[in-house]
């Protein structure tokens, strides 16, 4: 059994998890999301989610079958599904009365000091009123020229600073793998699970594979790269499949699933 001692918790979910192979929105996994992180909130627990899915929920709304390849397009898609997509987390957590909030975030926002401040002062705020906050990336304004890098590399990346921003006991990413493995277990039936991992070396940044789904822009390596932050943090995340969201329960039970990232002699 694993203790992690949780009180403030950031939950990341990919794109992988809400948007079915067709491209539509897996309405399912958002409903059983929202009444997973609604009963965390009703047993005390301060919770943050990091969704991803505008630009997946944009393409199932105009149905188109392959995402564009230009910037204007995709963000107009991350408009149109960003819209779609927290109306339906909005309906959903209201369905247990709890209450949620859009928090869009750039880059720029916390690389300014008085920005940064103003980030942690909102979250901090809407914590302490049992408010979960949905954050996501702006993917509407985001850009990444030269001196003015406003774009996250990533959802995992923005998972693990908000993580820090909130100094969060535990970061869970939920994924389409049941963790770090030791080769793609679907190709290779010698894989095998990583239960712990305290420093990613040379060996541990090997066994990342690829990008993910087509709906989504993550892969291992992001995910590692997520956890390297974490680490230098002396802070903790789990990596699990989020196929069935109320495995946030087992983690947090204790159980030993997934991939744990800690490192407690600061090594990283």
């Amino acid at each position: 059994m694993r203790k992690l001692n949780v009180q403030r918790l950031v939950v990341k979910v990919g794109t992988s998890s809400l948007i079915l192979a067709n491209g539509k929105l897996n309405l399912r996994a958002i409903a059983r999301l929202a009444y997973v992180l609604t009963d965390l909130c009703n047993r005390g627990l301060e919770v943050i989610l990091v969704s991803s899915g505008a630009i997946g929920a944009g393409r199932g709304v105009l149905d188109l079958g392959e995402r564009p390849t230009t910037i204007p397009d995709q963000q107009a898609l991350a408009a149109i599904g960003q819209s779609r997509l927290i109306g339906i987390y909005t309906r959903e957590f209201a369905e247990y009365q709890q209450v949620c909030a859009q928090v869009l975030m750039t880059r720029d926002v916390i690389s300014f000091p008085v920005s940064h401040q103003n980030v942690v002062n909102t979250l901090n705020a809407m914590l302490r009123r049992h408010v979960i906050p949905i954050v996501n990336e702006n993917d509407t304004v985001s850009v990444d020229e030269l001196d003015h890098k406003t774009s996250f590399s990533d959802n995992d990346e923005l998972s693990a600073i908000v993580a820090e921003l909130v100094q969060a006991d535990l970061l869970i990413v939920l994924s389409d793998i049941d963790g770090l493995f030791t080769a793609n277990p679907k190709k290779d039936p010698q894989a095998y699970l990583i239960s712990t991992v305290a420093v990613i070396d040379a060996t541990i940044s090997g066994y990342a594979g690829g990008r993910g789904s087509s709906f989504g822009t993550g892969g291992m390596v992001t995910k590692l790269r997520a956890a390297q932050r974490i680490l230098r943090n002396q802070q903790q995340m789990i990596l699990a499949n989020g196929a069935d969201p109320e495995i946030i329960f087992d983690i947090l039970d204790g159980q030993e699933v997934g991939t744990l990232f800690k490192n407690e002699k600061g090594a990283n």
